[in-house]
């Protein structure tokens, strides 16, 4: 094996890396550095990170974080199907209108609980 080989491969490494920190060196020189207390402030989790104590903390965000962790990895078996769609036949396909069916009465039931609702 020659280095001819890994050439074009070298070549794609060095220039991504360069261009990234190109890219970070100058967000770094010309970025604004202003924090006043909005920018510091906590976001989307409801409480604040740097206290000792959180206090009390809802449930409903450990359950809308649930719910789509879920369905994220139940929707990331949709892409091997597809890929292989052509190989697997009539019953992959079938199988796989099963699975969706099961998908979509679960997403159904969580709706009528009122498990997607935000109070």
């Amino acid at each position: 094996m020659a280095i001819d080989n890994y050439l074009p491969i070298l070549l794609f490494i060095a220039i991504a890396t360069g261009l990234a920190c190109t890219m970070l060196a100058v967000s770094w020189l010309r970025g604004k550095r202003n924090p006043y207390d909005n920018k510091n402030a906590p976001y989307e989790c409801g409480f604040d990170p740097v206290t000792k104590e959180p206090g009390k903390f809802d449930i409903r965000f450990y359950l809308v974080g649930i719910l789509f962790v879920i369905f994220d990895v139940e929707i990331a078996f949709l892409f091997p199907w597809a890929v292989s769609l052509g190989k697997i036949g009539a019953a992959g396909f079938f199988s796989m209108v099963l699975f969706l069916a099961i998908l979509t009465f679960g997403f159904i039931y969580e709706w009528m609980k009122g498990a997607l609702d935000w109070e």
